[in-house]
């Protein structure tokens, strides 16, 4: 299971939200490229970057940071924010981004995302952002009334190559991850999950390795890391040494919902 920093950008510095709110956001860094090539050298494999602006507007803002970020560190970078028709992923796909991440047009053009699938095998994830289990899009301002896993069902059919799931209500919040949430909606597809939301210490990493074999293959931490909670190199080596054989279904029980 691959242990994912997430950066995410509020006008070029790297912030976290707290539930998605934008009104409840803590500034941790101005220098993202500083950031991300932290986290690379302490053995990330991939990186998480989110265009907050570009959510929030519709249409890619942070690409200055994004490309700078890129060329500045040789691990893989996937990008979610704002990307809502095929020039805005095609540009940052010629960045050098490995894979972009669809949210709302996923809800409001699933057409679209099947086109993207065939036209970039391999390289579009989208992400599901749940609130009590309904779809929110536009940044998290607005709450769909899609089901996450009836969504998860129709994207894996078109082709996505993984799915993000994050619980809204976890996110920032340090509270654990919702494993009842991640397992169904693992459970009900065939394309890999990445779990993200909430992640408070490598204990809850470790519970989700429960979930491998469902095919939860990624988490992605943010605020803990940014806190001192998780150390990213020890987190990486602790579940890596784990197998999902070994950890208990209630393992961490603060983080089963």
């Amino acid at each position: 299971m691959d242990v994912i920093p997430a950066i995410d950008l509020l006008e070029g510095q790297c912030v976290r939200l707290y539930q998605g709110d934008y009104a409840q956001s803590q500034v941790f860094d101005d220098n993202p490229v500083a950031v991300a090539q932290q986290w690379a050298e302490q053995g990330a494999t991939w990186l998480h970057l989110v265009d907050l602006d570009g959510a929030k507007a519709g249409h890619p803002v942070n690409q200055q940071a994004i490309a700078a970020i890129v060329r500045s560190v040789e691990i893989p970078v996937q990008v979610g924010g704002g990307l809502r028709d095929r020039s805005a992923v095609a540009d940052l796909l010629a960045l050098g981004v490995r894979r972009v991440i669809l949210g709302t047009v996923a809800v409001e053009q699933p057409e679209l995302v099947e086109h993207l699938c065939q036209e970039f095998p391999g390289q579009i994830v989208v992400g599901i952002d749940a609130r009590n289990g309904k779809v929110a899009t536009r940044g998290w301002l607005e709450t769909s009334d899609v089901e996450a896993v009836t969504l998860a069902q129709q994207m894996a059919a078109a082709g996505v190559a993984a799915i993000i799931y994050t619980d809204i209500h976890r996110d920032g919040t340090l509270q654990g991850p919702n494993k009842g949430a991640l397992r169904a909606l693992a459970s009900a597809v065939a394309v890999p999950v990445i779990a993200s939301g909430g992640i408070s210490s490598t204990s809850d990493l470790l519970s989700l390795l429960s979930l491998e074999p469902l095919g939860v293959t990624g988490a992605i931490v943010g605020r803990a890391l940014y806190t001192g909670a998780v150390s990213l190199k020890e987190a990486i080596r602790a579940v890596g040494q784990g197998r999902w054989q070994d950890v208990p279904p209630d393992f961490g029980s603060s983080t089963l919902t």
